[in-house]
């Protein structure tokens, strides 16, 4: 499948998740048994640990379908960025998303520690180090409400930018075999909005 059509495919199974369709998670035998032989995913997903978003679920897919990469806040780190391309060195998967999401605890927690200068302990203020530069943009005058939804989109934009500013995402961008999306879970709804 290209790029276009693994996005179509995700959208549709979440489209099937949000209606109460979903037809996954079913264990068969012979799925299992062929997949231990190997992995052809068709998707890469970078989302966060957040136990309520679970990608394979969300997109309703099967086993060995997505590639999926969680991070609190769906940050960048080396660890991440070595695992990406894995995905699109040996796995070849066409479409990479970031998939964020309303109510994100680590973007609650940059945003807290950018305009009140709340400290977190060491290692988490690491990882807030690594959404803090995508928020630059959120207006302080904003409502905590405001600064948040704006906040989760401007950090799945940030993790986009990184990215996309690697010499191998650009490589694979101008050859044509890259596409990168990004998106926000809506966990009231279960809908995945995707970002234009």
């Amino acid at each position: 499948m290209n790029a276009a059509q693994v996005l179509a495919r995700l959208q549709a199974g979440n489209e099937r998740f949000v209606r109460g369709e979903a037809r996954f998670p079913t264990v068969q035998k012979d799925i299992l048994a062929e997949l231990a032989k190997g992995q052809q995913p068709y998707a890469t997903i970078i989302g966060c640990s957040d136990s309520r978003v679970p990608p394979e679920l969300v997109f309703d897919a099967g086993f060995g379908e997505l590639f999926v990469v969680r991070v609190a806040g769906n940050v960048i780190s080396h660890e991440v960025a070595g695992t990406m391309q894995y995905a699109a060195i040996h796995l070849k998967t066409p479409l990479f998303l970031v998939l964020g999401h309303e109510g994100c605890g680590a973007v609650q927690a940059a945003l807290a520690a950018k305009f009140r200068g709340v400290r977190e302990r060491s290692r988490i203020e690491r990882l807030l180090e690594n959404i803090t530069p995508g928020l630059d943009d959120v207006n302080p005058e904003m409502s905590p409400e405001e600064q948040m939804k704006v906040g989760v989109e401007a950090n799945v934009r940030w993790s986009m930018r990184q990215i996309m500013d690697t010499p191998e995402a650009q490589a694979r961008a101008a050859e044509g075999v890259l596409k990168l999306a990004g998106a926000v879970y809506e966990l009231t709804t279960g809908r995945v909005r995707f970002l234009p």
